[in-house]
């Protein structure tokens, strides 16, 4: 599994909401049926799509967690 991470060129300790990508990326593959340390007993093209799906899954809902708390910021402190 940590190879199918390194290759997508990302290092989940580079920033704060790593913790989170990580939570929310097990979250995923759970919906799928699968733990993290099941991927590598999959077909490797198999493993390697359901962590491209998981990690666009887990950015999507980093992005809205972040519009959620620029509009709350907003609301209350408007510019």
């Amino acid at each position: 599994m940590s190879d199918i991470i390194q290759e997508s060129g990302r290092d989940f300790t580079e920033y704060p909401q790593s913790a989170l990508e990580r939570k929310l990326i097990s979250e995923y593959l759970l919906s799928k049926g699968v733990r993290r340390q099941d991927l590598r007993n999959l077909p490797e093209q198999e493993a390697k799509t359901l962590m491209k799906e998981a990690c666009h899954y887990a950015a999507l809902k980093l992005a809205e967690i972040e519009a959620r708390s620029k509009f709350r910021q907003n609301i209350r402190a408007p510019e």
